[in-house]
């Protein structure tokens, strides 16, 4: 997942160096925190959050398809 996520933030962006993904796991769901460089946000978030929206639920789906449950989390 961690992976996935990686290079989809990677290919979006225009400082992909400054795309990090950390990993933890809180009660039985594993969260992803999505981080890049400032002027890169609108990028990953996207008008009205569309582009966020489809990446949790592209993530989402493919944990979905591996018995995971797994949310991403876009940090500032």
């Amino acid at each position: 997942m961690k992976e996935l996520l990686t290079y989809i933030a990677r290919n979006l962006v225009e400082h992909p160096d400054a795309v990090s993904v950390s990993q933890y796991e809180r009660d039985s769901e594993t969260i992803l925190e999505l981080r890049v460089a400032p002027e890169d946000m609108g990028k990953v978030i996207g008008r009205q959050g569309r582009i966020a929206k489809e990446i949790r639920a592209l993530i989402r789906s493919v944990a979905q398809r591996q018995g995971k449950r797994v949310s991403v989390e876009i940090m500032d």
